[in-house]
């Protein structure tokens, strides 16, 4: 039986059908509807009374918010992340300025941010990779004394807790993909989060075509996000913890049987850590070792990912300066099946074939 990487949870369907005779009854499909303003508001309660924008997508998150920080020139950003995050700073007609990342958590290494700063450099795009938090306190300080803005991008960090507080809490911006791989979500979706009043209204102008009725006040594009998707969100959050706890024995699980293998994994360094368990990354020797695992695996119809690869100072669009510790990660990284109705039974059947394929 073939067991897949990730999985998205469905509610049970009279949940959330509970939700569409409502939507069937008010005719209001779209545009900032009750459901998403609701689902707003609970996600602001979830993440410490932060405000939030509910987006059509994680992808459009990050270009809005470039946008709405009014970046230009470069950005420094991590060559070790999903394809967005660049593809969002070149659609916006800025220029990636890849920093190398930390050998443990494998976000970028703070300490390498301030000499890659020129006087072009307007801002910070960084990744909370895996859902391990970046040094947000470093990247703080360099940003305040260097007068620069800084958007995370917190894709996998929903649920991530760092100094007594939400991940998503951190920077002038963070957004987050609610795609239906991730650990919370809402088929589709994603949203912006913030502390300022001021710049959450620009927001909600940018991706609602910049006008409320007949009144227009900026530019602005389609960012919005539906009923339908809001309702899953709703059905989808208050599980989100019970979520998480199933993760967490999952990954012991992995980690006990994988053992004493020739394997790394991400380590953080912040004691503080409240971790999600988005994903169960390992990293091989090398990358025929990669190969050989990913391989057997295959064969046996499980599946597995690549995540992150490639590194992405090497696209084929856009290259940029040579990032070791990144190209290293990326030809040795795979993303094992790791979602919380995996069976343990194939965890350890998955765990045998790694056994085997090493020896």
């Amino acid at each position: 039986m073939s067991v897949n990487v990730t999985k998205a949870y469905l509610p049970p369907l009279e949940e959330y059908v509970g939700y569409l005779e409502g939507i069937w009854e008010r005719g209001w499909l779209t545009n900032n509807g009750p459901l998403v303003q609701r689902l707003e508001a609970e996600l602001s309660s979830y993440l410490g009374n932060s405000l939030v924008q509910f987006t059509s997508n994680g992808t459009i998150a990050l270009q809005i918010a470039i946008k709405a920080l009014e970046l230009s020139g470069e950005i420094i950003t991590t060559p070790f992340s999903y394809v967005a995050t660049t593809t969002a700073i070149l659609w916006e007609n800025c220029e990636p300025l890849f920093v190398d990342i930390e050998d443990r958590t494998f976000c970028i290494d703070a300490a390498k941010i301030e000499a890659a700063i020129t006087p072009r450099t307007t801002g910070i795009l960084a990744t909370h990779v895996y859902g391990y938090p970046c040094d947000v306190l470093a990247i703080e300080d360099i940003a305040r004394r260097h007068n620069l803005k800084v958007i995370y991008d917190g894709a996998h960090a929903f649920g991530v807790q760092v100094h007594g507080r939400s991940l998503l809490s951190y920077g002038d911006l963070t957004t987050c993909s609610f795609h239906a791989t991730k650990l919370f979500h809402t088929v589709e979706g994603g949203a912006i989060i913030m502390q300022d009043k001021a710049l959450a209204r620009k927001v909600w102008l940018y991706k609602s075509f910049g006008h409320i009725g007949d009144e227009y006040f900026s530019l602005g594009v389609n960012g919005k996000n539906s009923e339908f998707h809001a309702a899953m969100g709703l059905c989808n959050l208050p599980r989100v913890e019970s979520f998480i706890v199933a993760r967490r024995q999952l990954a012991e699980l992995y980690r006990q049987e994988l053992a004493g293998l020739p394997l790394q994994f991400p380590q953080p360094h912040e004691p503080s850590l409240a971790y999600n368990y988005a994903y169960f990354p390992v990293l091989f020797e090398n990358e025929e070792a990669m190969h050989r695992v990913k391989d057997a695996l295959g064969a046996e119809e499980v599946n597995t990912r690549r995540y992150f690869f490639p590194s992405l100072n090497k696209l084929p669009y856009h290259t940029g300066a040579a990032c070791p510790v990144s190209e290293d990660a990326s030809v040795r990284v795979l993303s094992l099946p790791f979602y919380q109705d995996l069976n343990p039974d194939d965890v350890r059947r998955i765990c045998t074939l790694i056994k085997k394929a090493l020896s």
